[in-house]
Formats: C-alpha cells, structure tokens, sequence
C-alpha cells in the first residue's frame, strides 16, 4: 500500500492508501444498493464538481491502479464523505449519497454512464454529444436524463475506455473501436469528423448468455427451428448467419456454438471480442488495428490464413466484412466442415451477394459462375434474422443451400415467418413455420445416427 502514497512516509500507509500525505479519510457508510437514482439536479451536479476538484487536491489518481478496486472504492467514498462535511453542503443524507456515489463513478468508472451501465435491461447505450443520451431497451429508442458537463468531461471518458486497451483516439485518429471490461463493444468518433461534438456507441455485452429455451420462449424462433439448427451444427455443416446491425446476429452465433461438441477444436476470430463459447478448447483471436505510424495492423483475413494453420476443427469468424470472405471460402471449401460466420445482409440471397461483392473486393477476378460455384460449395446454410418494427428481434428464414442451376446459386427454404399483421399493442403478428420441404441433408443426418424427424419440416402435420 505504501508504494501508491506520495512521499516516503511509510506509517501512514495503512491509513492513506491513495491519498497524498496529510490527509486524512473519514469513513463513510455509503451503499450502492441505497442510491437508486443518480441523476443529480443542479444543486447537486454543482457540489459534484466542487468536491471532485477538492478530491484530486488530495488524491493521487495515477496510482489509484496500483491498489485493489474496492479498497480505492472504499477510500474514494471516504474523502468524498469528508469533504461535503468540513464543507457544510446543505444536502439531505440521500442527496450526500447521490453525490458521493457519482464522483466515485467519475474516478473508477464511466461517471454518468454507470447507472445505465447497471441496467440490465439497456441493450445499447447512444452519446449524441455531451447533452443528448439514448438508450435501447426491449429493441426500441428513448432519451435518458443523463448529460456529461461538456465535451471536454466526455472525452474525458472515452480517452479512458480506448487507453484501457492499448487503443488512442485524438484528431489525426478520430475514430476508434475498443471495448469495456465486460466486453461490450465501444465505437467512438470526435471532431473534426463528429460536427456536434465527441459521440460514442455502447452495444452491451450480455453476461447471461441466452439458451435455446430463451429464445423460444422469447418468441424468437420455433421449438422445430431449434431442432433443426442443432442437427445442421452437429453434422458439421457450414452456416451463414445474416441479418440487419442489431438484429442479433451474434446471439444466435453464440447460440449455435454451443451445440458443437466439447471434444472438438475451435478457432474464433473477431474485430472485437464478443462471442461467448463455453467448451474447454477454444483459441480466440483478435484483429489488431493500425499504430500512430499507421503500421502494424492485423486484419481478419491474415487471422483467417493464420486459422488455417492452428488444426482447427471448426473456424468461427464472428462477421466478414471484406476480403476475409474469400479465405472463409477456401477454409469451407478444403476440410473445416462445420464453420459459422456471420454477415450484415437483409435477405439470405442478399447475403450471397455480399459474399460474392466481397471477395471482389480482394482484387482477385472470378468468373462470375466459378465464384458462385464456390459459394454453393461451401455454405450449406443460410439463417435469416431481423429486428422488426416492435423491437422483437426474430428468426424469419432458413434456407438449403442445394447447389447451381445455371449462373444462380439454388436455394430451398425450410422454414420461414409467415406474418400476419400488427396486433393492437403494435406487436408484430405471426409465426416461424416449416415450409414441408424436406432438404437435402436429412438422409446424411441418419447415415451420421443424428436423429431428426420429418415432422419438424411439417411433414405430416396438417396436410
């Protein structure tokens, strides 16, 4: 503890912990679980920032790292209590917690972004500036009464986020992806680039991963949906999940990973680490982005070959964006049965035109025909997901990828969202239905000894 107390004065380690020699910390008995609200009103907000100013007089925040979390917490709390009693702060008890527990979040957390933050039911979190903050819960918008001081506090926190991982954003690098402890995906744009002042999108990263039965129970697909994405995931073949940003794209990848067996090698590879898969032998790779020199950086697509060389028995490349979709190809096409990726696309054929625009974008020129021969090759199945106008989040499609007929890639859905209009409370009305084509891969399915009947296709059901 000494070593973080400024001077040499080692008998008042036990006591200072952080703080500059002199002072000394009352103790304060302040609940995260009392403070409900901590949008402070200007009386509040004023004392905020006297108490903070006062705080880093007395505080040395550059060491604050070198002790643990909850003991900075605690000293934090202490001070603050301190401070707001030798200043006489005219504030109720509650009011004095409020205060106390919104400069402890400027100093260890994302300051007024934490109660939003600890809500569980914020999914995306939208800084339009330092006076404008929307949240999305249960798929749709809403502005919050919370507001950073100016653009210099906001920057303040988005400085802290993108060094927290080796990451830098200024004027000549005003854009900028990073992520939190907990995973959430950060991007981040500032002047000259933002006209408004600095913006930041938080996409929040689910702690509780959601199981099949969730997303059954949720509506989001069919008990038969689920029956069949199990089989196609335990035979090894290659899935294309497609759908609009938002949509959950990357729920549903977590959820079909985790029908891969646990004995079974997997190779990840993201932009930014999101996925959460659960067997024992998982390698995860990260894309590195360029230095202030501008070298340095590591795209998908190297991590892509580099895959290829690591034995993996399944490759997930948690979105293709560019060139990284012709290696993806290859990989499907040479041996790794079995990979799932994903792409932003709003139809399954629109997807397979993405694919087929994307690997034009490496340069290297296909026959139209051999391209597509290879797509068809190499995924197997295409899985449609969409975010509709009552902020539900569905599966719409699955199609069967059956081969080449022609130029056109040949496709069979098998099941598909039959929808039936607006409800009165502006829900979207219908149901993920088989089509009662039966694909392809179901006589390989029980050659393999995986049982999945032809009900689920709604074969003998109704007609």
């Amino acid at each position: 503890m000494s070593a973080v107390i400024e001077g040499s004065n080692k008998s008042e380690a036990g006591k200072n912990g952080i703080f500059k020699r002199g002072s000394v910390p009352a103790e304060a008995a302040t609940s995260q679980d009392q403070v409900v609200s901590r949008v402070l009103d200007a009386q509040e907000n004023e004392w905020k920032k006297r108490i903070y100013e006062a705080l880093l007089e007395v505080m040395d925040l550059s060491l604050i790292s070198t002790i643990a979390e909850s003991e900075a917490r605690k000293q934090i709390r202490s001070i603050s209590a301190r401070l707001l009693h030798e200043y006489s702060a005219p504030m109720s008890l509650s009011q004095r917690q409020q205060v106390i527990r919104c400069i402890e979040d400027e100093v260890m957390g994302l300051g007024p972004l934490e109660p939003l933050l600890a809500d569980k039911s914020v999914s995306d979190i939208l800084v339009n500036g330092p006076k404008q903050v929307y949240v999305e819960r249960r798929g749709k918008l809403e502005r919050t009464d919370i507001q950073f001081n100016d653009d210099r506090h906001l920057m303040g926190i988005i400085d802290r986020i993108v060094s927290a991982v080796g990451r830098r954003i200024d004027e000549s690098s005003p854009m900028v992806d990073a992520r939190l402890k907990d995973g959430s995906r950060v991007n981040a744009i500032i002047p000259p680039l933002a006209l408004d002042g600095p913006m930041m999108s938080i996409r929040r990263f689910s702690v509780e991963m959601l199981k099949v039965q969730d997303l059954i129970n949720l509506g989001s697909m069919t008990e038969a949906s689920a029956q069949v994405l199990q089989a196609v995931v335990k035979n090894r073949m290659n899935i294309l999940v497609s759908g609009s940003t938002g949509a959950g794209k990357t729920t549903l990848l977590n959820l079909l990973s985790g029908f891969i067996p646990e004995d079974e090698r997997i190779v990840t590879i993201e932009d930014s680490a999101e996925l959460q898969l659960q067997q024992p032998h998982v390698v995860r790779l990260e894309t590195r982005p360029a230095n202030i020199e501008g070298k340095g950086e590591v795209p998908a697509r190297e991590l892509v070959r580099n895959s290829l060389r690591m034995r993996p028995e399944r490759i997930i490349v948690g979105e293709v964006r560019g060139g990284e979709a012709l290696d993806m190809l290859q990989a499907m096409n040479t041996g790794h049965d079995g990979s799932l990726t994903t792409v932003h696309a709003n139809t399954p054929r629109d997807a397979l035109a993405r694919i087929e625009n994307m690997v034009a974008m490496t340069g290297i020129n296909f026959p139209t025909k051999g391209l597509r021969s290879q797509i068809a090759s190499a995924i197997d199945i295409v899985v449609q997901i969409e975010r509709m106008e009552d902020g539900k989040r569905r599966l719409v499609s699955i199609q069967e990828i059956n081969g080449m007929e022609g130029d056109i890639i040949t496709m069979s859905e098998l099941f598909k969202f039959n929808r039936r209009g607006m409800s009165a409370n502006n829900e979207v009305l219908g149901e993920l239905a088989p089509t009662g084509i039966i694909p392809a891969f179901h006589k390989d399915l029980a050659r393999k000894g995986i049982d999945l009947p032809v009900s689920v296709f709604g074969i003998g059901i109704g007609n």
